[in-house]
This record gives C-alpha cells, sequence and structure tokens, in this order.
C-alpha cells in the first residue's frame, strides 16, 4: 500500500514539472510574441508607428510622419487622398491602421500573413516582420513572394 502511495506522489510530482515545464513555455511564446508592441521610428526619420497587439494579431497605426513636405498641410488634416476606395478616401493619416493581420510564429520568431497598406500609393500588400539580433524591426511589403517585396527598418523609441 505504501509503495503504491509512493508511486502516485511521484506520478503527481511529474506531471506538475511538465504542465509547469507547459505553462512557462506558453507564457514565453506571448512575451516573446509581444516584444512587437510598442512605437517604432523608421530608419529614414519620417514615419513613427505604434504596433499593438488585438486578439492574437498584431496591428499598427501611424502616430507621427514628416510633414515638412507642404507646412500649409500640417499633419493632422492630411487625408488618405490616393485609397482605392472612394469611401475611405476622407480618413486622416494620422492615427490610421497601416499594418494589420500579422500572427507571431515561434518557430521563426516572426510575425507572418498581415496586410500592410502604403497610403502614398494606395495599395495593399502583404506583410510579414521580425525583429534583428540588434533590436531593428524589419517589415517587409510584398506581392505573393517576399523577395519582390521592400523592407523598411525600424528603431524602438
Amino acid at each position: 500500500m505504501a509503495a503504491t502511495r509512493k508511486k502516485f506522489i511521484i506520478v503527481c510530482l511529474i506531471v506538475s514539472v511538465f504542465a509547469g515545464i507547459a505553462k512557462i513555455t506558453r507564457a514565453q511564446c506571448i512575451t516573446m510574441g509581444d516584444q512587437i508592441c510598442g512605437k517604432w521610428m523608421s530608419e529614414d526619420k519620417n514615419l513613427s508607428v505604434q504596433v499593438y497587439k488585438d486578439g492574437d494579431r498584431f496591428k499598427a497605426r501611424i502616430i507621427w510622419f514628416d510633414d515638412s513636405d507642404d507646412k500649409s498641410r500640417p499633419m493632422d488634416t492630411r487625408l488618405d487622398t490616393e485609397n482605392p476606395d472612394v469611401d475611405l478616401r476622407f480618413r486622416k493619416i494620422l492615427g490610421m491602421s497601416v499594418l494589420e493581420k500579422l500572427i507571431y510564429q515561434p518557430k521563426t520568431n516572426s510575425w507572418e500573413k498581415g496586410v500592410i497598406y502604403d497610403a502614398l500609393h494606395g495599395r495593399y500588400w502583404d506583410s510579414s516582420a521580425s525583429i534583428t539580433p540588434d533590436g531593428l524591426l524589419k517589415v517587409t511589403g510584398y506581392w505573393h513572394f517576399k523577395f519582390i517585396g521592400k523592407t523598411l527598418k525600424f528603431t524602438r523609441i
């Protein structure tokens, strides 16, 4: 009877250890996936975005852009005039969502299957993102194949 009880306690301990490891691993995935969240400035210092989590997906919105090309049109008055959807041409660029649907992939430590909007040209592209070892956020917009795309780099602010 004592041997059976001892085996039962050992089995319970083993199950507890594995459950704890699974919980830690799941928490690390959440933490690793959330590392993309925050405010980022483009390498050219002409655009700043805020990346945030919405459910299990990640999005980004414009929080600042360089409006020095035309001082008569301040940043907070500029509209999405190039949007292919006529109904969206009157929305402000400032605060506009430009990146949606990114899903964190723990195996590659990257964010995939997103859609990015290019407000300058009114086009939508597939997108992916990753964070380099030196902490830069690389966002790639592409059409079907990543090697056909363009990559922008951002620094955390």
